[in-house]
């Protein structure tokens, strides 16, 4: 597994040497752009609206656009210099806090912690000590030349990272357009909605679930390399686009996640047929 970073991360006096390691993968099936006539990939210049020239490289700079048209031109010296003061600390854990604190729109990326050289038996004591405490660690580190708040706590046995947006990196909710103030829920409506719930609660399992899209375009990419003209689409079942009433959706809906019915087994009943006459002699 690929090392993106190495450092060393604290709790008190103890230091524990570590590296970082992506634990997820972006799956998305990059498409080139071609030109439609010759089948050549485009290529992207960077020119100078200005100057109507192309740039190199050495010709760029970064800078901050401070207002409308004004910038502040930043060195590569020193924006260097500022990350290499910043590297070079320990990671320290600040806080200890229980991660049910920590709602989860602050999530952003999840990074995988193995002990460096040395670095065995205290990753091991905050292993520990991480899963007797029911606590995540609370830390900051630089990654990517940005600094960013960062939770610690134990998956399968391993430590990882998880980076947090800061607050005033989530917009706040009630930013939301057009959010309804109270309810207009009948007490018949959310009874049905909970049990519409129940019916579909069930354990996670994340292998149950798969990306479709990446699938079926993974399947016409290889029918177009083996000279296929056609593929044929899964076909999925429709809902009904006709429910007009809402108690009538969740009924719809109630009915659709029914569990089935034994098989062989009727659901009907047939009227007993009335006993005949006898003839009279």
């Amino acid at each position: 597994m690929h090392t993106i970073w190495k450092g060393s991360i604290s709790f008190g006096l103890v230091n524990i040497p570590i590296k970082l390691h992506a634990a997820t993968e972006d799956k998305d099936i990059s498409l080139r752009t071609l030109h439609k006539e010759c089948h050549s990939p485009i290529k992207y210049e960077k020119v100078c609206p200005v100057c109507q020239k192309e740039v190199g490289k050495e010709d760029i700079v970064r800078a901050f656009e401070y207002t409308k048209g004004k910038f502040v031109v930043l060195e590569d010296s020193e924006l260097e210099e500022l990350k290499k003061q910043n590297e070079e600390k320990s990671v320290e854990i600040m806080d200890f806090v229980k991660i049910e604190e920590i709602d989860p729109i602050y999530f952003n990326r999840s990074y995988f912690m193995s002990p460096n050289d040395g670095g065995i038996k205290a990753y091991s004591l905050l292993r520990q000590a991480l899963k007797e405490s029911n606590k995540v660690g609370l830390a900051k580190i630089i990654i990517r030349s940005k600094e960013q708040m960062a939770v610690i706590r134990v998956v399968d046995n391993t430590l990882l990272m998880e980076t947090i947006h800061y607050p005033d990196e989530v917009r706040s909710a009630a930013d939301v357009p057009n959010i309804p103030a109270n309810d207009t829920i009948v007490k018949k409506e959310i009874d049905t909605a909970i049990l519409l719930i129940d019916q579909l609660t069930t354990i996670f399992d994340p292998t149950k679930y798969n990306d479709d899209y990446r699938t079926a375009l993974l399947e016409l990419i290889e029918s177009k390399k083996t000279g296929q003209k056609t593929i044929t689409a899964k076909t999925k079942e429709t809902v009904p686009n006709n429910v007009t009433d809402l108690m009538e959706a969740l009924q719809a809906s109630i009915d659709r996640t029914k569990p089935d019915k034994l098989e062989g087994k009727k659901t009907t009943t047939r009227k007993k047929a009335a006993p005949k006459k006898k003839k009279q002699a």
